[in-house]
This record gives structure tokens, sequence and C-alpha cells, in this order.
């Protein structure tokens, strides 16, 4: 079986197939939906931005698996830090509201990165606590430093 390959992935007696028919859409109209808003080019972005912009992403997924709240603030951009003001707060916000990201059931991988709106946009396919299929859309933002941080993230169910 292949881990990267959502058809390929167990199902339960009650879906219909390995694919219940409404994700089926989903994924279906993914390319879409990501092309409508994506720039033609990926603008000077390297082969080593994107392996970093992987490597946050799932060192950030696996943080929140450890129960880390300091770990995944970090690397978190200044401006998401601003926002939410402390580990404790960002930590709950995401227990809340992304529960896909805070406790994936399965992470399916990482999908074509695109550039929206100037920004870095990594998708993420992961299966939900509740075994729904969601894309977590990575916004990444290029530090001074030279260092990628999470700019935000957007859950597509």
């Amino acid at each position: 079986m292949d881990p990267y390959n959502p058809l390929l992935w167990p199902y339960s007696p009650s879906e219909e197939g390995p694919i219940h028919r409404r994700h089926q859409l989903c994924f279906a109209l993914m390319p879409w939906l990501l092309s409508l808003t994506a720039c033609a080019h990926q603008g000077e972005l390297t082969a080593d931005d994107h392996i970093a912009i992987r490597a946050v992403i799932e060192r950030q997924l696996e943080a929140f698996r450890q129960e880390d709240a300091a770990a995944t603030f970090a690397l978190a951009s200044p401006e998401i830090q601003a926002k939410y003001g402390s580990p404790e707060n960002f930590m709950a916000i995401v227990k809340t509201f992304y529960e896909p990201v805070y406790r994936p059931r399965r992470m399916g991988g990482f999908t074509k990165l695109h550039v929206i709106d100037g920004q870095p946009t990594q998708p993420v396919l992961l299966v939900g606590p509740d075994g729904d299929f969601a894309v977590a859309l990575y916004t990444m933002k290029k530090q001074v430093h030279g260092e990628w941080k999470i700019l935000g993230c957007s859950l597509i169910p």
C-alpha cells in the first residue's frame, strides 16, 4: 500500500469505496481551485526553498503531535505570533478550529507548491481525527535571515 496515495488507503465498511463520494468531488475540484488563485510562476523559489518549506510544516505537525506549544509557536511567523500572543493561545486556537492539523489521523503528503497572492503556499493532504479528508494550505514567508515560517493555514474540507 502506498501511504502517499489516498486512493489506496483502507476504508471502513460504511463507505462506498476508497473515498466517500463527497471526497471524490473535493479531490476532483482541487486542481481547479488552486489554479484560480495561483500565479503562473513560482518566483525565485529554489529546490532548497521547497525542501525547507516542507520541513517547517513537518516539524510543526510533529510538535502538535507532541503537544509542544512552544515549538509550534516558534515555527509561526512574527505576524502570527503577534496575533496570538503566546504559545498557549496559539495552541488553543489550533485545537479548536484546526482539528485535522492538530490531530491528523494520517498525513497524505504534500502536493505541488503554488504561489498564491505572491506567497508560497504548500497544500498538505490530511485525514482528520473524524476520518474526513482535508487539504491544509500553508502560506509561508521567508524571514530576513533566510528561514521559512508559517504565515497562515487555511483548511479546505
